[in-house]
């Protein structure tokens, strides 16, 4: 009986290792990490009332250039300076016309609050 079980369990493992070989490609590789959910689309408003490195996420218009890094972001509440580090941009073109979301974390100060971005999505 326990040889029975023993080739019974090696025909099993042989089977699954040989449907492994038809797996297809785009199966197997990786894309990206989680799909699914909803993310929190805050207004600029609201992030002005945020604690320092809070993870955010904005939705608007990028309307002016102020400084090296330094942008002007405004959404229906208002309007916050943002920092995007040359590599955020990820090779995209935006213009004061086009919407972008801004994924990055509040950088509170004594004086001011701005937006560390760390990834735009143009839409």
């Amino acid at each position: 009986m326990k040889k029975l079980s023993m080739a019974v369990m090696a025909c099993i493992a042989g089977l699954s290792a040989a449907h492994a070989d038809f797996v297809p490609a785009a199966a197997t590789s990786e894309k990206g990490g989680f799909v699914g959910g909803k993310e929190t689309i805050v207004s600029v408003s609201q992030v002005k009332e945020m604690r320092d490195d809070v993870n955010v996420v904005v939705q608007g218009n990028i309307v002016q250039r102020m400084g090296d890094d330094k942008y002007l972001f405004e959404d229906k509440t208002g309007s916050i300076t943002v920092e995007i580090d040359k590599e955020d941009w990820r090779g995209q073109t935006v213009s004061p016309a086009d919407t972008v979301k801004l994924y990055g974390e509040v950088d509170r100060g004594l004086m001011k609050t701005e937006i560390d971005v760390d990834y735009i999505e143009k839409l």
